[in-house]
C-alpha cells in the first residue's frame, strides 16, 4: 500500500507540474519551483541489498524585487523523513530567507539565509548532474545552508569575489544540511571566493571555508576532539565546453577538520549531448580519508528532457572501497524525475 500510494504522488507530480511555467505574479514578486523524486537500488558486496521510491525534495521560492535596488528571496523546502528530513520531526523548512542590496557600482550586499558558496555539485537535487552526489560520503566536505551576511562583487566582465561571515560554515546534526548553528558568538565560519572566466569557454573558481570550532556529529561522525577543532576546506574547480555538445569538469577539495576529519575528495564529468533532448553524463570521482577509508567511484547517467519543464534521468554507477571492511564495492542503480516550473 505504501509503495501504490508513492506511485500515486509521483504520478500526479509528473502530471501537474509541468503544465506550469514561472508564475510571474507582478513586476515586484515570482514564483518558481521544483520536484524531484526516484527509485534508488544499493547492492554492496556483503549484506542485502536496499531500495527505496520517494520524492525526494521540493522547493517552492518566491523572487521579491520592490525596488530595482533591494530584493529578497523566500523559499520553503521539503525533504521527505526517509531521505533525512529537514528537522528533527520535520520534513519541511523555511529554507532561503535573505534580502540583498546592489549598491549599483558592482557590490552585492545580503543578509539572511542562503546557501554556501562550497561546491561544484548543487544543494538542488535538480541542478545536479547525477541522481547522486559524487562525493560526500565520508568526508561531507561541502556544507548546506547557514545565516549571515555576505559581499559579492563583480570586479569586470570576468571576474567575480564573494566574503561571507555565517553562523558556521558545517551544519547542525540532525538537520541535513538546512541550518547553521544559529549562533555566530561559539561557531563562527567564513567563506570566500573567487571566479574568473576571462579565457574563452572555461571557467574557473576557487573558494575557501573556514570555521573556528566544529564540534562532534556537527559536520561528520570523524570529529575527534572532546570539544571540536577548527575546519578548513579549500575547493578548486573548473569547467571547459569543448563545443557545443560536449564540455568536461573537474574538482579538487582539501578538507582539515583534524584527526579523523582530515582528506581530499575529486571528481571529473564528462557530459554529451546526443540531442537537443539527450544528454549524457560520465562520471569518475573519489575519496581519500587521512588514516581512514577511500573510494573510487564510476558512473554513468543519461537524461532526456520529455518537455522543458519535465525530464527523465538513469544511473548506474559502481564503487569500490579501501580500508572500509567488510564493505568493498556497491553497484548503484537509479531512475530519477525531475520537474520544474
Amino acid at each position: 500500500m505504501k509503495t501504490q500510494t508513492k506511485l500515486a504522488a509521483l504520478a500526479s507530480l509528473l502530471f501537474v507540474v509541468p503544465a506550469f511555467a514561472q508564475v510571474k505574479v507582478n513586476d515586484q514578486l515570482s514564483v518558481t519551483g521544483w520536484a524531484v523524486g526516484s527509485y534508488q537500488y544499493t547492492s554492496p558486496n556483503v549484506g542485502s541489498y536496499t531500495d527505496s521510491l520517494n520524492v525526494d525534495a521540493a522547493l517552492l521560492q518566491a523572487n521579491i524585487t520592490p525596488t530595482k535596488n533591494l530584493s529578497a528571496v523566500f523559499s520553503t523546502y521539503y525533504r521527505p523523513s526517509a531521505e533525512g528530513g529537514t528537522g528533527p520531526g520535520s520534513e519541511a523548512t523555511l529554507l532561503d530567507a535573505y534580502f540583498s542590496y546592489d549598491t549599483g557600482s558592482g557590490a552585492v550586499i545580503s543578509a539572511g539565509k542562503f546557501v554556501s558558496y562550497l561546491g561544484f555539485e548543487s544543494f538542488y537535487l535538480n541542478q545536479d548532474n547525477m541522481i547522486t552526489l559524487a562525493n560526500q560520503q565520508f568526508l561531507a566536505p561541502i556544507p548546506g545552508y547557514h545565516e549571515g551576511i555576505k559581499l559579492d562583487y563583480t570586479v569586470d566582465k570576468t571576474t567575480t569575489v564573494g566574503f561571507a561571515v555565517v553562523d558556521s560554515v558545517f551544519n547542525k546534526p540532525g538537520y541535513n544540511f538546512t541550518a547553521g548553528a544559529g549562533s555566530l558568538k561559539h561557531q563562527a565560519g567564513f567563506e570566500g571566493y573567487v571566479s574568473y572566466t576571462g579565457i574563452t569557454n572555461l571557467t574557473l573558481w576557487a573558494g575557501i571555508g573556514y570555521e573556528t570550532l566544529t564540534k562532534p556529529g556537527f559536520d561528520t561522525g570523524g570529529v575527534m576532539a572532546k570539544n571540536g577543532s577548527a575546519v578548513t576546506v579549500f575547493d578548486v574547480w573548473g569547467t571547459y565546453q569543448i563545443d557545443k555538445a560536449s564540455s568536461i569538469s573537474a574538482e579538487e577539495i582539501y578538507k582539515d577538520g583534524g584527526v579523523g576529519n582530515k582528506g581530499s575528495n575529486w571528481l571529473v564529468y564528462y557530459s554529451y549531448a546526443l540531442t537537443d533532448k539527450t544528454t549524457t553524463c560520465f562520471g569518475l570521482s573519489g575519496e581519500k580519508v587521512v588514516d581512514g577509508p577511500s573510494y573510487i567511484k564510476y558512473s554513468v547517467a543519461p537524461t532526456y528532457a520529455l518537455t522543458s519543464n519535465l525530464a527523465l534521468r538513469g544511473q548506474l554507477s559502481y564503487t569500490s572501497y579501501s580500508d572500509n571492511k567488510p564493505i568493498t564495492n556497491a553497484t548503484f542503480a537509479g531512475v530519477e524525475f525531475l520537474v520544474k516550473f
